[in-house]
């Protein structure tokens, strides 16, 4: 079995809410709005995000993102004004964790393949 693409998936009980704050962290509009209380956003050519309404389920997730610089990230979420947590224990790859308004988490980390890391 091939995997040709991964979809993560993260349940918010205010989607409004949650869009706002979305649209803050990856600077940009969704890509797809399959539905009135789902969007999702691109990321790369093989990994996508969604955010969808779903109360019961909300604030459950954990998504961990290999990005190619985790200091610009680092830059972007302080511009963006979101909150996030820097963890650096020697034993794993230093990481910014954030959580949405819901208490979904996603830790973002620098990609070894990525040169400096």
């Amino acid at each position: 079995m091939a995997t040709t693409h991964a979809f993560s998936g993260l349940a918010v009980a205010d989607y409004d809410a949650a869009y706002s704050w979305y649209a803050r962290l990856f600077e940009r509009s969704a890509d797809m709005f399959p539905h009135a209380t789902e969007a999702v956003w691109q990321l790369s050519s093989s990994c996508s995000i969604y955010v969808v309404q779903d109360a019961e389920r909300a604030g459950h997730g954990l998504v961990a993102l290999a990005v190619d610089d985790l200091d610009a990230c680092e830059g972007r979420l302080r511009e963006a004004g979101i909150a996030f947590e820097a963890h650096a224990d020697g034993s794993t790859p230093r990481r910014l964790v954030v959580e949405d308004g819901d208490g979904n988490t996603l830790t973002f980390f620098q990609d070894p393949a990525q040169s400096g890391a």
